[in-house]
Order: C-alpha cells, then structure tokens, then sequence
C-alpha cells in the first residue's frame, strides 16, 4: 500500500464489522469496479496488492488494446486504498468491506491510465488556482424483468399489481410504491455507504427512474456515483430485477442521461462564477465558452458506447448541440434559475452509461480551458433550440472518435497516454461491434433477392 497508515477508528470499525474480506476496487475505463479480495486482517495490517497496469483498460468485450498502451513488459501497479472511502459492503451476505483504490506505478506516482487518477490530476490544476468545482450529477436508469438473453429486448418487470408499466406512470408514484421493497433495500445500501441522495422521480420511461444525488466535491461525487451504480446492479438482482444504464435501451422511449451541475467556489466558499453585485462573472462566460469549444472533440468520454449516439433525438430532451441559455432544456449546456451563490452550468450531454470520474473531468477540463484561454461562448439562446438549429455534435461512436483523434483538447486536458490508451480501447470495442448482424439486418434484409 502507500506509506500513509489505516486510522486506528477505522481498523476498529473494521474489527467490530466482523468484515471478512475488503475488496480493493478501482474503477476501470467504463465505470466498472475492478480488484482484489484482501482478508481483513491482512488489510489491517498492510499487506500490498497490485495488478496489471492493464486491467482500467479491459474492453467492454473482454478484449485488451496493444501492449504498447500500458507497457511492452505488461507491469503492474499497486492498489492503493483511500481509506475515506472505506465501506461495508451492504448487499453481501458474509460480512464484507470495499474501499476505493489509486492505482500506482512503479515510481510511486498515479497510474496516467486509470480513470481516478484522470480527474485528480485534473482538480489539481483547479486547486492550484485556489477554486474546488462542486458537482452535482443527475441518474437517469431503467429498471427491467431480469434479462439473461441479449436477443430479447428489455420489458418493463411484472408489478405485484400485475401489470407492466406502458409509460403512464411518469412523475407518478405508483410504480415507486410497487417496486418500495426495491428502493427501500437501495436507500439502505446509499446509507451504509455515506452516498447522500437528493430527489427521486419517475421519469419518462416506462420503469424509468432518476435519483440525484447531493451536490459536493467532484472526487467524492464521482467516487459516490461509482458506488451509486455498483449497489443499484447488485441490489436490483436480489430482487429479480435488471437494473440498466444504457443510454437507449429502448427503441422509441426516452435515453438515460447522467447531467451534471457544476460551480466553482473559492477558498472562501464564494461561487467564482458570480460577482460580489451578483452579477454574473467573467469566469462564467469562460467556463460555458470551453464547454462550447472542447465538448465536441471529448464525446467519447460523455458518450462511450455505439448505444449513447441513439440516445440523441430531437424533441426527446436530449441535446443535439452546444447551446446555452436560460432555464432552457432544449440546449447542451442549460443554466438553471438560481441565487448568485448556487449560479451554476449543466452539462445535459453526458448518458448514465458514462464513466462519472472520466465525465466530471471532461466536463470540468473543458469549462477549465475555457478560463485559461479566456473564451467567448455564444450568444445565449431563447426558445426551443431543436426547431432553430441542425444538429452539431458527433452522431456515432466512430465520428466521436475520430473527432477526438484529430483535436488537442483531450491530449492537452489529460495527456498523450491516457488519451490514445482510451482511443485504442474504443477501437477495439468497435471492430467487435461492426461485426455484428443487427436483428433490424435479419428482419429486413433477410428477405432480399
């Protein structure tokens, strides 16, 4: 591990938890909670791990990119424990601990390749300006019947009314009271692992939910988000259900997003992006120009999967663009009606298939550069911006991609490493995805001559 001790009280709750094991996770380019099971006492007493330095780059197919991204000799890094981040493991049935890990290279500096290591990097660069961004993302998810077959589309689960949801229900309560046993076993696991959830509502969707949580600091809230989704899958299974953060996981119904609130406060918790007069300050600007100007180059990181880009509909409330304005859902970038002192920017691109740590530090490098550079956004717009303008932001995957590819925002905001490391990641998830035959192939081009 680090040089840096466990805490005395912590290896008392610990001891007293009767823990097992502790499973030393990090979260990999997805989001995904990847590690090692430490015994506990053997945690208490430091015992190091370390794994491949690869393994934050594990496709979503399995598969790895070439050697040359992560190292010719495949080296390892070494878990690292932030020990704050030290939980029970509420849904496991023989007590378990689990505790957020840095992965660390052999020189004793944080692994360029891991997603953590992204946005701490990232908010160094703030700090060093004496700001900290606080955040607040929103979580936008499907609950589904359980699902083992990826050639059958989702359904909606079987109520204990009997019924499956058809999209009445959105903004009701209905469906919340039949599926309680759910949300209260959900908000139990948010408790026990110090996540702190805001409002909860039905969203558009048939069985379509949103759970914001409480805004805060952007490592904390990326690293509750990462938990966040780990308890909604796991706990989602015990009760028969598919929990699904596909941006689009039906045809025609509305996407899942995962916008984030962001600000920016001082060292002496006054919101940079107001002035004294309440007014709005020259930083804010900035922040929405870089916004403007970076987004588009950084889509694969708001936007991960073939699946995000069907998720991009006029009309549907997701954005097409990069506008910005008032109170204004219709645009990428909305700024809500507020006091000065919570004046912040929403970042409407990003779909809950997204990485949080990868997003938040995509977002707020953008909004980052934008202050370093001191951009000029747009003009605010008025109205409904899907009837005013064409669509401006990457429609596939691969465009995203190449868009990426070609601009220096990623490279200068995260450098060379992490940047082509990603690319080369995504490369290999296309390549298996384009040699898909779609069920829309088989039904209308089966029947050709």
């Amino acid at each position: 591990m680090s040089d840096a001790r466990m805490p005395a009280g912590l290896i008392e709750w610990l001891q007293q938890s009767k823990a097992r094991d502790v499973e030393l996770a990090f979260p990999d380019v997805h989001g995904f909670a990847r590690g090692k099971t430490l015994p506990a006492p053997a945690f208490i007493q430091g015992q190091q791990l370390r794994i491949a330095r690869a393994v934050p780059l594990q496709s979503c197919v399995g598969e790895f990119p070439d050697y040359s991204f992560y190292g010719e000799h495949d080296p390892d890094v070494t878990l690292t424990p932030d020990f704050g981040t030290l939980r029970p493991v509420p849904w496991a049935r023989t007590p378990r601990a689990m505790v957020i890990c840095d992965c660390v290279d052999h020189d004793g500096s944080l692994s360029p390749l891991a997603p953590r290591s992204v946005l701490k990097a990232l908010l160094a660069r703030y700090a060093a300006r004496g700001w900290t961004p606080i955040v607040a993302p929103e979580l936008e998810f499907y609950l589904f019947a359980a699902h083992g077959d990826p050639a059958q589309p989702f359904l909606p689960p079987q109520l204990p009314s009997g019924r499956r949801e058809t999209g009445f229900d959105a903004f009701g309560f209905s469906a919340l009271g039949e599926l309680e046993a759910f949300f209260d076993e959900l908000y139990q696991a948010c408790e026990l692992l110090g996540i702190e959830t805001d409002t909860c509502v039905h969203e558009m969707g048939p069985s379509q939910f949103e759970i914001n949580l409480k805004h805060g600091d952007a490592l904390r809230l990326a690293d509750a988000t990462f938990m966040f989704k780990t308890a909604l899958k796991e706990i989602a299974q015990r009760h028969g259900l598919s929990a699904v953060c596909m941006a689009k996981p039906l045809p025609g119904q509305p996407g899942s997003s995962m916008h984030i609130h962001q600000s920016l406060v001082d060292r002496q918790g006054r919101n940079v992006f107001s002035r004294a007069d309440g007014s709005e300050s020259p930083e804010f600007f900035q922040f929405i120009a870089g916004l403007q100007r970076c987004l588009p180059q950084l889509m694969p990181l708001f936007c991960p999967n073939p699946n995000s880009y069907r998720r991009f509909v006029k009309g549907m409330a997701a954005p097409v663009n990069l506008s910005w304005g008032l109170d204004n859902r219709s645009v990428g970038l909305r700024v809500p009606v507020s006091s000065p002192e919570a004046r912040r920017v929403e970042n409407r691109l990003p779909g809950c298939d997204a990485n949080p740590y990868l997003a938040l530090a995509a977002s707020l490098g953008a909004g980052l550069a934008g202050i370093e550079r001191e951009l000029t956004p747009d003009e605010a717009v008025h109205g409904n911006v899907f009837k005013q303008q064409a669509a401006s932001l990457p429609s596939t995957l691969d465009a995203a991609c190449a868009a990426m590819a070609e601009g220096d925002a990623a490279e200068s905001l995260f450098g060379a490493e992490f940047s082509r490391a990603y690319l080369a990641v995504k490369e290999v998830e296309l390549n298996d995805y384009h040699r898909q035959v779609t069920a829309w192939e088989r039904q209308y081009l089966g029947f050709l001559v």
